[in-house]
């Protein structure tokens, strides 16, 4: 399952979905968090329910971000999505991995009640929008066998550190929202799950939202949060290996392959190792080839 690309949706939105389907996103995530109002989370759910069962072919994946466990929606959330069609669900404001065992089974008891196999539905966790989160981070390896990917905020962080601004005049994060990226970053690593980015706010910056993900990518991520269909394209070309690193990403694993008992290659007279390989092995594996 391809994470490189996840677009949000809000869930009350019919018109928004159908252009989100049109975008080239790898993943949809309907929205029933924060992009629909209190008194609209029952139609929302009801939606969502619509959509899924479509039964249409798609070439994105279905998530839905569920509301956060001490909203106490969250069982109402799973309880009406939670059915053939979804593949994950977005899990915001997660304390720690032991959330994610809780949320697991809830999962194992909805999926089983809609004849779902055991494990179908994914976990993406929004791991940094607590402050106790920040301390749970390592938590999360070994990862739970549902657990795809972890992502980072920073509104609901700087809501609760009460931080002013969280980018400087340069457009750069501000110290903590650095470290905050960072350590998602390493815990995602460790995890062995996607690394996925938080969005870029400015959908009519398409300069700046390149920029920003080749950085992204160059620092180890590899995916991002999109909150516009503009965005995806951007997206998807700067998180895909271009042709000349995917050729020399398979010259590298080619020529290790042929003599698996070597430990460094020259390859026109430049020198690779092991961490070489398995930066070619993964960029081979991120373009499918």
């Amino acid at each position: 399952m391809k994470l490189r690309s996840m677009l949000f949706v809000p869930a009350d939105s019919e018109r928004k979905f159908a252009k989100a389907q049109a975008s080239g996103a790898d993943g949809l995530i309907l929205d029933l968090e924060d992009a629909v109002a209190p008194p609209r989370k029952a139609q929302a759910r009801a939606m969502v329910q619509d959509m899924l069962g479509s039964g249409s072919e798609r070439p994105w994946s279905f998530w839905v971000r569920v509301n956060a466990l001490d909203t106490g929606l969250t069982l109402d959330d799973l309880s009406a999505v939670v059915r053939p069609g979804l593949d994950g669900i977005m899990v915001p404001k997660a304390n720690g991995a032991a959330d994610i065992f809780r949320i697991g089974h809830y999962l194992d008891a909805f999926e089983t009640r809609s004849g779902m196999a055991r494990g179908t539905v994914k976990i993406i966790v929004v791991a940094t929008e607590t402050a106790t989160a920040m301390f749970n981070l390592g938590s999360y390896a070994p990862a739970h066998e549902r657990l795809a990917g972890l992502t980072w905020g920073a509104e609901d962080l700087g809501a609760i550190v009460g931080s002013s601004v969280n980018k400087q005049p340069d457009g750069d994060w501000t110290q903590p929202y650095r470290v905050v990226r960072s350590l998602c970053l390493f815990a995602a690593a460790a995890a062995e799950v996607a690394r996925i980015d938080t969005l870029y706010a400015d959908f009519r910056d398409p300069k700046g939202l390149a920029e920003s993900c080749l950085a992204s990518q160059r620092d180890g991520f590899t995916g991002r949060i999109a909150i516009h269909p503009d965005q995806v394209e951007t997206i998807n070309r700067c998180f895909s290996p271009s042709a000349e690193d995917l050729a020399q990403a398979k010259r590298i694993v080619e020529a290790f392959d042929a003599d698996p008992g070597i430990g460094t290659i020259g390859i026109d007279g430049k020198m690779y190792d092991i961490p070489h390989l398995k930066l070619a092995r993964r960029i081979v594996a991120a373009a499918g080839a």
